[in-house]
């Protein structure tokens, strides 16, 4: 089936009012194959702004939407604690999902899902949007043609600073029994990349912190506990896909004030690798690329055309996320497997519970 016109676009319901309606909304609209339809919150009284905002139809009712003859596919991007058995519900009404991450709160959970999705062939797509930003597509690319030659040694570090006010409120990301925490947050993705990029996580060894350990409700002088951790730092034995054993370091920060935001380190025999991004707050403008050769001379890298997106919104994190949402509604279409999918989602999933894992008993864990 092509997409010529309207009519053939899937038609599309929102569930989550941050980055679903901020992000994923946006690149809906001007989708090439998607139709946004419909858009989701428990409270009712939602309803009305809602729909005047979005010019989309309201539910409030989650068994009403997903039995909706309406509704062709759903972007669920709550947050992660109710995410399971909202996509459980939807799939057993046949109903396609494009998930943020973590999809779920275990592997068992994404089994499940997995398992529902086979019985009833329908495509689920997992929102790891850099596999779909140029830079990182072009190091994927690097890595994949031996440029580095053998790799010796790999080293992730992600220092965010969105939560290091300590007079930022208290909400589920403070609870780690609600999916709360930077393993959720930056792991998630950071062992994607590395899954990705590399290959299998083999064994683990993770340390956890909580740096701000009280948060106070939103408008009030009442303080809670946070659960969540702000800190991880995790070594990792990878098995590249050349089935050699390469370490890897990771350092993962959600309260490093001036953090140094993303960066890369990939060193080999031929040569080094570098992406990074100060960028805090857009995770496509502000990445630069730089490779050293045998001579060690370094020199930035620009993507390959061909990985360039078509349009540049000032928000950069749509354009990545209309990419996804496209590897999604081809998938659908053609009734062909989706990469990245629920398979990716379980691989990044174990390492974070590994990670956990080895923080309570400090030990390695093998996965």
């Amino acid at each position: 089936m092509n997409f010529s016109n309207a009519t053939d676009k899937l038609r599309v319901a929102i569930a989550g009012l941050g980055f679903g309606k901020k992000i994923h909304l946006e690149a809906l609209k001007e989708s090439d194959y998607l139709i946004p339809t419909a858009i989701f919150h428990y409270k009712k009284e939602k309803g009305p702004s809602l729909e005047k905002e979005t010019g989309l139809n309201f539910y409030h009712d989650w068994g009403e939407l997903v039995k909706s003859k309406d509704i062709d596919g759903i972007i669920i991007a709550t947050s992660p604690e109710s995410r399971f058995e909202l996509a459980k519900e939807a799939l057993e009404n046949n109903k396609h999902l494009l998930l943020e991450k973590p999809v779920a709160l275990t592997s068992e959970e994404i089994k499940e899902l997995q398992r529902i999705s086979l019985v009833n062939n329908l495509s689920v797509c997992v929102d790891f949007e850099y596999r779909a930003v140029p830079l990182f597509l072009q190091t994927k690319k690097m890595i994949d043609e031996n440029i580095l030659g053998k790799i010796y040694l790999i080293k992730l570090d992600w220092l965010m600073g969105s939560r290091s006010d300590p007079n930022r409120a208290w909400n589920w990301y403070s609870l780690k029994e609600k999916g709360g925490g930077v393993v959720g947050a930056l792991g998630t993705h950071a062992f994607d990349m590395l899954n990705w990029f590399f290959g299998e996580s083999i064994v683990v060894s993770g340390k956890l912190s909580t740096s701000i350990k009280k948060r106070s409700l939103p408008n009030s002088s009442k303080f809670l506990k946070v659960t969540s951790e702000d800190i991880c730092i995790a070594n990792l034995e990878i098995k590249t896909f050349d089935d050699i054993i390469v370490p890897c370091q990771v350092s993962l920060s959600s309260i490093s004030k001036c953090g140094r935001g993303f960066s890369l380190e990939v060193y080999g025999s031929e040569g080094s690798l570098f992406l990074k991004s100060e960028n805090q707050k857009d995770y496509v403008h502000g990445f630069n690329l730089k490779i050293s050769n045998r001579e060690d001379k370094t020199y930035n890298l620009s993507a390959d055309p061909r990985y360039d997106f078509e349009k540049t919104w000032t928000d950069g994190r749509i354009a990545p996320v209309q990419r996804i949402q496209s590897l999604w509604a081809h998938s659908i279409k053609n009734q062909t497997p989706v990469i990245p999918g629920l398979s990716e989602g379980l691989n990044s999933q174990r390492v974070c519970e590994a990670i956990r894992k080895s923080a309570e008993s400090g030990l390695n864990v093998r996965i």
